[in-house]
């Protein structure tokens, strides 16, 4: 057969993983493929870096968005990133122009899959984007076809390795979020502006795309509730390892007859979970299933080698003339799904407090959260510190989300509080 013809826009540490995978494996991928794949044409910003990768047997082309129309391509490749810009604008081309394209961008498909879907079905052409969401971890195959007869209840796990890494790492070492923030940008694991990851924002995007597909529903990224961990102190996780629990950054996407609820948030899990034992930059998610039961995926979710091998796994799929719905159903059968009210999920929550150490400052919290119906399982509250606040911590039992939401706003301007609360849930 005719080899697959590739176009590549994006040259960093992904795009160039690509072609050296290729180069490596080529061989191996052309008899497990059906025909060699072969990238054709390529497209970055900076035509004379050194990406430790020969690019002088390619067709170099200035301008991103025309690989859309270059000659003899049968599928563009798209590393750039970005929700919208020359990202959406070579999607939306390649589509029309019926190609397949191939995407490791996350923000886009979270903000445009459901357009992007619609095209592809109109063209007849594939839209792969395995690369998206965790890096090498099979996890969208894995759900989109390795499940495909199960109801899914409930997806949820750690999508992002760069707050994954900063917390496991203030557990091992107790050290503060702003020294292992240091860290992780030193070693390459956090970007110069690491906004999108420890705020949350990057897990949301994978979070909309997984509940997408394990739902049926149409991807929703501005229904994600998104919190991150800049508020997290060594001693909250000194305090958590102390009930038995260790904090991550977990996404949870659930569907109920209430609606959908998706959030993601650092929480205590519980040190026999799965999701406690994950550490560093490593990827992990969990789906329960009614008929396969809990499903985790777990791996490398991000890096050249990882995410290029989803990249060129999705290339072997279309080479053998795979053309899947991108979302696991048609894009018009993907229901617009009502967001749940967080407030009347049951649970039980973690609470921290800096507080002024004076007298009276205890009784005053435990009457706040007496009178928003709050129960309290455990108060712990630890010495004072040299700038004369102390820390206080509590343990809810189980009840609706609502009330603890109540007790925070009664407390909303007390002077006996140092700082802003910190809640956490505790993933059961």
């Amino acid at each position: 057969m005719e080899p697959l013809r590739v176009a590549l826009a994006g040259l960093g540490t992904v795009g160039a993983g690509v072609v050296a995978l290729l180069d490596a494996h080529g061989d191996l991928i052309a008899r497990r493929a059906g025909r060699r794949i072969e990238v054709v044409a390529v497209s970055a910003r900076d035509r004379a870096k050194d990406r430790g990768v020969d690019l002088t047997r390619f067709a170099w082309v200035d301008d991103t968005t025309t690989l859309a129309q270059a000659e003899g391509v049968d599928v563009v490749v798209e590393l750039v990133g970005g929700s919208d810009g020359p990202a959406l604008a070579l999607a939306r081309a390649t589509l029309a122009g019926g190609r397949g394209f191939v995407t490791a961008n996350k923000a886009m498909l979270a903000h445009h899959g459901l357009e992007l879907a619609r095209a592809a079905e109109t063209a007849c052409v594939p839209l792969k984007f395995e690369a998206a969401v965790a890096g090498g971890i099979p996890v969208i195959k894995g759900l989109r076809e390795g499940a495909a007869a199960n109801a899914i209840s409930r997806v949820y796990g750690i999508l992002n390795g760069t707050c994954n890494f900063i917390l496991s790492k203030m557990e091992a070492e107790g050290r503060d979020f702003a020294d292992v923030l240091s860290e992780a940008q030193a070693l390459g694991y956090a970007e110069a502006d690491p906004g999108f990851d420890i705020d949350g924002v990057d897990a949301a995007h994978k979070l909309a795309i997984l509940a997408a597909i394990a739902f049926g529903t149409r991807p929703a990224f501005g229904d994600v509730a998104t919190h991150g961990i800049r508020p997290v102190l060594a001693a909250d996780i000194a305090e958590a390892a102390a009930l038995g629990y260790r904090i991550r950054l977990v996404g949870v996407a659930e569907a109920s007859a209430a609606g959908l609820f998706q959030r993601v948030h650092p929480c205590l899990v519980p040190v026999d979970h799965p999701l406690a034992h994950v550490t560093g930059s490593t990827n992990a998610v969990v789906a329960d299933a009614d008929f396969a039961g809990r499903l985790l995926f777990q791996g490398p979710g991000a890096g050249a080698g990882p995410t290029a091998s989803a990249v060129v796994a999705d290339l072997i799929d279309i080479a053998r003339g795979d053309c899947s719905l991108p979302f696991a159903m048609p894009a018009d059968a993907l229901a617009e799904a009502t967001p749940a009210d967080a407030g009347e999920r049951r649970g039980r929550a973690y609470l921290r407090f800096a507080v002024q150490d004076k007298v009276g400052v205890l009784a005053e919290i435990a009457a706040a959260m007496r009178d928003a119906g709050v129960s309290i399982e455990s108060l712990i509250q630890r010495g004072a510190t040299d700038d004369g606040r102390a820390l206080v911590a509590i343990v809810t039992h189980e009840g609706p989300e609502r009330c603890v939401a109540q007790a925070l706003e009664r407390l909303r301007g007390s002077q006996s509080l140092a700082g802003a609360p910190l809640l956490m849930h505790i993933l059961e």
